[in-house]
């Protein structure tokens, strides 16, 4: 049997609702977030809309997207 090769599409007429993407949030460099995990910090380098990373003070740590833990000031 071949594997799937396309993408689902969504009926008008279904009774699911289709599947929401969520858009990914954008950090400029030297904003304010926090984290859940690691606590308050500040950007200091932003990769596209890839990845981030963020000094925490104690250490710095590189997230990919999506930062559902990370959150602006």
């Amino acid at each position: 049997m071949k594997p799937y090769a396309g993408t689902r599409r969504h009926l008008p007429n279904s009774p699911f609702k289709p599947k929401v993407v969520p858009v990914a949030e954008t950090f400029v460099v030297d904003e304010r977030v926090t984290h859940d995990k690691y606590g308050l910090g500040r950007v200091v380098g932003v990769e596209g809309d890839q990845a981030v990373v963020v000094d925490f003070g104690d250490s710095r740590v590189r997230l990919f997207t999506p930062f559902d833990k990370l959150s602006k000031l």
